[in-house]
C-alpha cells in the first residue's frame, strides 16, 4: 500500500454557497466516514485557507486514490475540486543512519 495527500476544494466558481446544502454536506461527510471504515482515508483536516480538505489516503496505486475521490458526492456533482494528489513516502532522514 502506498499514501497519498488530496488537496480538494469547493467549486465556488460554478457554484454559489447556497447549492452546498446540509443535506449535501452530510452526504459528503457519509462517504468520509465510509473510505474512513474501509481504511482508504487515513486522516482528513479542514482546509484553513478556503472551504474543503486535505486528506491522507492509503491505496494501492495513484489511480486507487483518484477512483475513491470520485466518489464523492460533491466530486461527482461537479461541485468539488481536486487541486492535487500527491505520492507520499517515508522521510529518509527518521530511517537508520550508515
Amino acid at each position: 500500500m502506498a499514501q497519498f495527500i488530496a488537496c480538494v476544494r469547493r467549486n465556488y466558481d460554478d457554484f454559489p454557497e447556497a447549492e452546498f446544502t446540509a443535506e449535501l454536506l452530510e452526504a459528503e461527510a457519509e462517504r468520509a466516514r465510509t473510505l474512513y471504515r474501509d481504511g482508504v482515508y487515513r486522516q482528513m483536516w479542514s482546509r484553513g485557507d478556503s472551504p474543503g480538505a486535505v486528506i491522507l489516503l492509503e491505496c494501492g496505486s495513484l489511480d486507487e486514490a483518484r477512483a475513491a475521490l470520485e466518489t464523492l458526492p460533491l466530486k461527482q456533482r461537479g461541485m468539488l475540486h481536486v487541486d492535487s494528489v500527491i505520492p507520499v513516502m517515508g522521510y529518509r532522514g527518521f530511517g537508520p543512519r550508515g
